[in-house]
């Protein structure tokens, strides 16, 4: 009966792609706690004032029975008031706010162009769409412009939607996002941006690398929350008709039971403390200029943000390497395909605020000599 699942697993294993569950050991360069707000004070303290209040653990059913909290509608008022949005939608988590948006929203006459590095929430979400949809090349405009007018020329007559990260999680650079808002509004195509790495580091007051476009009609953002905000969840900004079709046709969100009221509440400080943080992002900047400093002298090149790849090609050298960085007390996991194209294994470092400068050089003291020959 077990026996297929078992050849499976074998042929990951003989592959060098199994994966399996590691305690957290060692410094943290694993982690998305970009601003170290995870295990902070300041956090557990709103977990416990929330609690003292009567806040519950549990919502008890899904939003539109018995389990809608007057928790997350004030989440959802404040999110949308903090990234000048129209409106927001509170999810249990990142990769269902994905699903979510592109398995409800673009319809059957429509079509979504997708970065071909998109996540994988993204992807899912796109299989179970009525719409079809086209991958571009990696922060290739020209290509999604080729692309757009080919559909159209081919006729084409709903809506596009272009779908992209802000900053992507595997190898740390940016989308070209006025490129791409240039091209939404010339095509009256909506563009949803993935803000999950970039919002709390980056923009003004944390709001995310998007937030200039926030509050346009053919605009939606996703900003997770349990990455630079320490908490759990996502938010979903959008124009008020969009939230609406969403509460009304997306199952993901009708079926569900609703996030925590706990963790809604504790969403809402930790957005009062990213607001201020400037501090916080201000250290982390110069943590990523002194790693990009630190990893040039040993070759790898610098992504410009906390997210830092090293990629080594096999997949056998990326577990061996993470292996022995391990070893040296470090966390840092390897990254293998199908996550990452094939022959681009590696090591995804991430930068937070949970190690010091001094870790940091140590650490790439120690990267170079597991990479020499």
């Amino acid at each position: 009966m077990l026996e297929r699942f078992q050849a499976d697993l074998a042929g990951l294993a003989a592959r060098d792609r199994l994966r399996a569950l590691a305690p957290r050991a060692g410094r943290d360069f694993a982690s998305n706690d970009y601003l170290g707000l995870a295990e902070s004070r300041e956090l557990a303290e709103a977990a416990a004032a929330a609690l003292a209040r009567g806040v519950p653990v549990g919502a008890g059913g899904s939003r539109l029975l018995r389990g809608n909290h007057p928790e997350h509608e004030a989440l959802e008022d404040e999110a949308a008031r903090f990234f000048h949005a129209e409106s927001a939608l509170f999810f249990g988590a990142g990769f269902s706010a994905n699903e979510a948006l592109l398995s409800t929203l673009p319809q059957r006459e429509d079509v979504i162009f997708h970065d071909a590095l998109i996540h994988a929430s993204a992807h899912d979400g796109m299989r179970l769409s009525r719409a079809p949809h086209v991958s571009f090349p990696h922060n290739n405009v020209e290509a999604l412009a080729a692309a757009l007018a080919d559909w159209r020329a081919k006729g084409g007559l709903g809506r596009a939607w272009i779908v992209v990260e802000s900053l992507y999680s595997m190898d740390g650079d940016r989308a070209p996002l006025d490129d791409l808002m240039s091209l939404a509004e010339r095509h009256e195509a909506f563009l949803i941006v993935d803000e999950a790495h970039a919002t709390g580091v980056y923009g003004r007051g944390g709001r995310g690398l998007a937030a200039r476009f926030e509050g346009r009609d053919n605009v939606i953002t996703v900003h997770t929350c349990g990455k630079a905000l320490g908490v759990f969840g996502a938010i979903v900004c959008l124009a008020r008709p969009l939230r609406d079709f969403l509460v009304n046709r997306c199952r993901n969100f009708i079926f569900a039971t609703a996030p925590s009221p706990l963790v809604a509440a504790c969403v809402r400080a930790a957005l009062t403390i990213c607001e201020s943080a400037e501090d916080r992002r201000a250290a982390l900047q110069a943590r990523v200029a002194l790693a990009g400093r630190e990893l040039a002298l040993c070759g790898v090149a610098p992504s410009g943000t906390q997210v830092q790849p090293v990629i080594v090609g096999a997949d056998a050298r990326a577990m061996a390497l993470a292996a022995a960085m391990r070893a040296r007390g470090y966390d840092i996991r390897a990254i293998r395909p199908p996550t990452v194209p094939e022959g681009t294994a590696r090591l995804r470092l991430s930068l937070t605020l949970n190690v010091t400068e001094a870790q940091i050089i140590q650490m790439a003291r120690d990267l170079s000599k597991e990479l020499a020959p």
